[in-house]
């Protein structure tokens, strides 16, 4: 089987469910930027020195096929639930509760590991507002949104981790 198929090349790409949509459209570039936070994630665990960090960026890097197949299907039961976002919810207070209070806004780049962190933050926040954009014209799953942006979150805590402890 080859890689490319030519399927998209009249600007159309298929969703998981088979419909056909144009690859501009905001759910394309929804989990297009959740791919995208993905890489970023995946530099940011080949470059973070924090083991438990690292872990923890594995560990959600395992849910994003799962938040990209519910944006990439239409009229599915979706596969990210709130037990999901009540889990990273929980991961977030066990890190928030290891660091000290946040007394000024922090500038990205004093770890390479930590700089890809935010990257992903920022990547994350693109893909939350398209999905918030995405919702005023088609159903969008509230377990989505809401992890959408406790990932964001997330990524800053694990930030702050790396460079309090690298």
């Amino acid at each position: 089987m080859k890689i490319y198929t030519k399927t998209g090349d009249k600007g159309f790409t298929s969703l998981y469910t088979g419909e056909r949509v144009e690859k501009n459209s905001v759910r394309v570039q929804v989990y297009g930027a959740i791919d995208e936070a993905d890489s970023a994630l995946g530099i940011a665990r080949a470059f973070v020195e924090v083991e438990s960090v690292r872990e923890k960026i594995f560990a959600v890097q395992k849910l994003l096929p799962k938040l990209m197949a519910d944006f990439a299907s239409l009229n599915r039961e979706p596969t990210i639930t709130f037990d999901d976002v009540k889990n990273l919810e929980a991961e977030m207070d066990a890190l928030e509760n290891s660091l000290p209070p946040l007394k000024e806004f922090l500038i990205p780049g004093k770890t390479k590991g930590g700089a890809f962190l935010d990257l992903a933050r920022t990547i994350t926040r693109r893909a939350e507002r398209l999905s918030c954009e995405l919702a005023k014209a088609e159903k969008v799953h509230e377990a989505d949104k809401i992890f959408l942006n406790r990932l964001s979150d997330f990524c800053f805590l694990l930030m702050r981790k790396e460079d309090l402890n690298a």
